[in-house]
């Protein structure tokens, strides 16, 4: 009963939140956190960097069949840094963001299925060994 009368009260001084205009959704994200990646340099494995990315996803797509699929999102990545690696020239502690974001952008047409994700953000890079800027 006590509750009820908050919630009416609230609701007659405006401190509820506003109703969305027209059925308006509010975009969602899922995060992908710790992908593991190599840094591949002369045929070697130089380094590792341990990525965040989120998924921004298009209105209207299903947030948890996409969060379902978390484990597609991974081994996409995974495999895509062991066939064309995303090492920067000059840095063997941090990976081409934009190569990244393309690559799994790509493999999420296939996975989730066309215009359910609509860009990427790495979020952070942490690398296993601190130091690597590639000699000259």
């Amino acid at each position: 009963m006590i509750r009820r009368s908050l919630l009416t009260a609230a609701a007659v001084l405006g401190l509820a939140p506003p109703a969305r205009a027209g059925g308006e959704e509010e975009s969602a994200n899922v995060s992908i956190a710790g992908v593991g990646l190599p840094v591949i340099s002369g045929g070697r494995v130089r380094n590792y960097v341990f990525v965040s990315l989120r998924l921004h996803l298009s209105r209207g797509a299903d947030a948890a069949a996409i969060r379902n699929k978390d484990a597609f999102f991974r081994d996409a990545l995974v495999r895509a840094a062991h066939r064309t690696p995303f090492t920067l020239a000059d840095d063997w502690t941090r990976l081409d963001s934009r190569a990244m974001s393309a690559s799994l952008l790509q493999s999420a047409t296939r996975i989730a299925g066309a215009r359910q994700v609509a860009r990427v953000e790495i979020v952070s890079q942490s690398p296993r060994r601190r130091t690597g800027v590639r000699p000259s």
